[in-house]
This record gives structure tokens, C-alpha cells and sequence, in this order.
């Protein structure tokens, strides 16, 4: 085993996410510690132009057809060969769907510790992760075996990740990918004609928090006086209060507005990675542990039906408005 951290780079349709960023930075936090290098691995096809602005030492580039967008059984059987060849200190993967799903079909594959929900290292690079819903972290021990980790946003920021230097780059070839189960056919975007809420500057963004679909009124008076429109988190769409334009988080949208709002957002990690390139994160919840306050600049722990008739009528008063 050697003592370089690997991070698997989770890209869609030719542009990196910000968790593959993100994860970089830790990357670098803990290769710090162990003495090893950052190495990016990007499994795709025709990609290698992703590299240009990713902090490591070296990329390890698997290109063919077959990996161009991400299916279970490519992607498995790829990094499970270049795992156990080169035995890393240490493999991150996205806390998302993609990263759980080969997280822990690895883990149990070449029967490797999978830490889940890692949000940084320790000064002597110890994994502290996040359980019941971000309310209890716990710091815990690398263990001296190749060690496989999900991370999510909060700990690192993607400018951490992200570098103007070109790393090394080493391509390797993939394995034998011609008895695949699963195949990508082809992707379905939603019909435009609502709001784009990826290019809005400002977000008021609204959560199981909320309550009723009745109370979406307050949002979106708030949202009007500030200049902004309502969006929401996934269990909002879910019952079908908003339709799934408005969707931020990993299923849905990334957005990067001046200000984002949120109330009554817990801040789940699929959420939170969707939100990390907005300038100004302002969290509005109930319970002080939420995770949603480790990522926001500003926050109240406050019931958002107090502070909504008071907010609205300071924002009007800002704006000469009676």
C-alpha cells in the first residue's frame, strides 16, 4: 500500500462537479499527513480536458466509450481493477448517488472500510464525519488499509480543489468492457418555459419547513420584495408544491446566486453541494444543529413565521416601498 489519496472525479456531460473540487482540497488536507500525492481519477471518454484546472500531482485517465457516462457496472469494474493494482492510502468518492453506489459496491467487492459522510480531516488526519443528520460529528481512526470515503460539502470549498497549473497525466487503459448489463440510452431534460433558477441572483429557498403549500405565499412575497424567486429542496417538490425547475440539490439544480436564502432547509449533503458556489449562504432554521449552518455565512434559529412579516417589511422599507 502506498500513502497517495485518490479521489474519483465525478463529472456530467463534460463539466466536473464542484464535490470533485471539493474533494480535491481534502485530498490535499490529507496527503499532507500521510506524505503521499493527490491523484485525480477520471473515467470518461474524451474528458481529458477536465484536468486543466484540478489541484493534484497526477490524473490517472481511463478512456473508452463505455465510461463516457456513468453506469453502475463500468465503472465498478474499472475502479475495482485500479484499486487493488495500486492499493492508495485512501479513495474518495461524492456523497451523492453515484459515489454511494460505488462506494459501497467496492467496499464490499475487495472487502476494503468504507467511511461514510466525511466532511474533513483532522490536523493528524483523522477522518470527522457527520451522523444523524449532520447533528453529531465524530472523529475516528484511518484504518491502516486501503480506506474508501464519501465526502461531503462543508469542510473544503471548491477553489481548494482548483488549480491553474496542469497536472501529470498518466492514462491507463481500461478493462474489458464488452458485457455490460447496463447502458445509458439517452438523458430527458424537463421542458423549459418556468425560470431558470441557475442564473438568478437571488434565492429564497424553502424546505419541509414550510409546512403547507398554503405558506408558499410568504415565500414568494419575500422573495418579490428582495428581487428574487422561490426555489425549493426535495421534499417540497415531492409533495408536488413546486414543480422540479424550482429543484435544487443534486437532482436537480446548481446554483451559484449572490444570496440564497434558505428556510427551513435542514441542509442534507445533496443539497448542500448543490448551493457551495453561492456568494452569500443565509440559514433560516429551528434547530441550532442543523447542518445547513456549517456552510451558511449568516444564520437565525428562529420559527420563520416570526421573521417573515418583519423581514418583508424591512426590505420594503430599504426600498421606499410602503
Amino acid at each position: 500500500m502506498n500513502q497517495d489519496i485518490y479521489v474519483v472525479i465525478e463529472h456530467l456531460r463534460g463539466q466536473a462537479a464542484d464535490i470533485s473540487y471539493i474533494m480535491l482540497g481534502g485530498a490535499r488536507a490529507l496527503a499532507q499527513k500521510t506524505g503521499g500525492e493527490v491523484v485525480a481519477v477520471l473515467l470518461g471518454h474524451n474528458v481529458q480536458s477536465l484536468v486543466n484546472n484540478m489541484s493534484a500531482d497526477k490524473v490517472l485517465v481511463v478512456d473508452h466509450p463505455a465510461l463516457a457516462e456513468f453506469t453502475s457496472d463500468a465503472y465498478q469494474k474499472t475502479l475495482a481493477g485500479l484499486i487493488a493494482e495500486k492499493e492508495p492510502r485512501a479513495v474518495l468518492f461524492a456523497s451523492s448517488s453515484i459515489g454511494a453506489d460505488l462506494s459501497g459496491v467496492l467496499s464490499a467487492r475487495l472487502n476494503l472500510p468504507l467511511i461514510s459522510s466525511c466532511q474533513r480531516f483532522s490536523a493528524d488526519g483523522r477522518p470527522i464525519s457527520q451522523i444523524c443528520g449532520g447533528k453529531i460529528m465524530v472523529e475516528s481512526d484511518l484504518p491502516e488499509v486501503t480506506t474508501l470515503l464519501t465526502m461531503i460539502p462543508g469542510g473544503y470549498k471548491p477553489e481548494e480543489g482548483q488549480s491553474g497549473k496542469t497536472p501529470e497525466i498518466i492514462k491507463m487503459d481500461a478493462p474489458a468492457l464488452d458485457d455490460l448489463r447496463v447502458t445509458l440510452k439517452q438523458y430527458i431534460e424537463a421542458e423549459a418555459g418556468d425560470v431558470d433558477i441557475s442564473k438568478e441572483p437571488i434565492l429564497v429557498s424553502v424546505g419541509r419547513g414550510i409546512q403547507t403549500q398554503d405558506n408558499l405565499e410568504l415565500a414568494e412575497e419575500l422573495a418579490k420584495a428582495l428581487g428574487g424567486v422561490v426555489s425549493a429542496s426535495r421534499p417540497v417538490v415531492d409533495q408536488g408544491w413546486m414543480p422540479t425547475s424550482r429543484l435544487v440539490g443534486k437532482s436537480g439544480k446548481t446554483v451559484k446566486p449572490k444570496v440564497y436564502l434558505t428556510l427551513g432547509i435542514s441542509g442534507a449533503p445533496e443539497h448542500a453541494e448543490a448551493i457551495m458556489g453561492s456568494e452569500m449562504i443565509i440559514a433560516i432554521n429551528t434547530d441550532p444543529a442543523a447542518p445547513i449552518f456549517d456552510i451558511a455565512r449568516y444564520g437565525a434559529v428562529i420559527d420563520m413565521f416570526d421573521l417573515f412579516e418583519v423581514l418583508i417589511a424591512k426590505v420594503k422599507e430599504t426600498q421606499g416601498i410602503r
